[in-house]
């Protein structure tokens, strides 16, 4: 597991801050008719119940969005991920197909509101990350986004530079079909240690189901380090 920090910046701004991280051994597949089942399950339901309006109120979406105003980013424009998931799906339109890890990740994210950065764990740099604030022209490409402004963007670093913010995860560290540990950073800006826990242990289910994890013991932690 990696040590997690985080910096004096972004605790002083958002001190109600946790996280929840789950590391597993994985064997990741290109599809899972099972977990998409889920996923199309949860899809009936969110557009049944939710309004674009509602979607801002979900706990852990509004509070991330509270979290960017305070750094002086427009949630609006840079939308967690979380939020702009469920969105996509109140426009009508499907998820992307990625990958199993991809799509599990994407389905905790979904049902709890929470932006969780999903990493290839053998891709990361440095035996640590830290979480900060993204600097001006600070270099992040963003997975299937090209160059993001992540200026003001929560953002976890490793020993090479940031990785993971709750917008957008960065290229270097993505997962793939040949992904075998992944690190999964359920970003908590509600502070709500309850609902990280039943975050971390869904995610942990799931890939116990859909990804073979039974083969190394998943460990969570909650992150209250300044």
């Amino acid at each position: 597991m990696f040590h997690l920090t985080i910096s004096s910046e972004l605790a002083s701004r958002c001190p109600e801050y946790r996280v929840a991280a789950v590391y597993a051994e994985v064997t990741n597949t290109p599809f899972s008719e099972g977990l998409w089942q889920e996923i199309d399950s949860f899809t009936q339901e969110l557009r049944a119940t939710e309004t674009p309006d509602t979607i801002k109120q979900q706990p852990a979406i509004a509070a991330t969005r509270e979290a960017y105003r305070r750094f002086g980013k427009d949630p609006s424009r840079y939308r967690p991920s979380a939020e702009a998931l469920r969105r996509r799906l109140l426009r009508g339109l499907e998820l992307y197909r990625i990958d199993t890890l991809v799509d599990l990740i994407n389905l905790v994210s979904l049902r709890t509101g929470y932006s969780i950065g999903g990493f290839d764990a053998d891709k990361i740099q440095g035996a640590g990350l830290c979480l900060g604030v993204g600097h001006a022209d600070e270099p992040f490409e963003g997975i299937g986004r090209g160059p993001l402004n992540i200026e003001g963007l929560p953002v976890w670093r490793d020993a090479q530079g940031g990785i993971g913010t709750p917008t957008s995860d960065h290229e270097r560290t993505k997962m793939d079909v040949n992904t075998r540990h992944i690190l999964a950073l359920i970003n908590g800006y509600d502070g709500d240690e309850q609902r990280l826990r039943e975050a971390a242990e869904m995610t942990q289910a799931l890939l116990r189901k859909y990804a073979d994890s039974d083969r190394e013991t998943i460990t969570y932690l909650y992150s209250k380090e300044k």
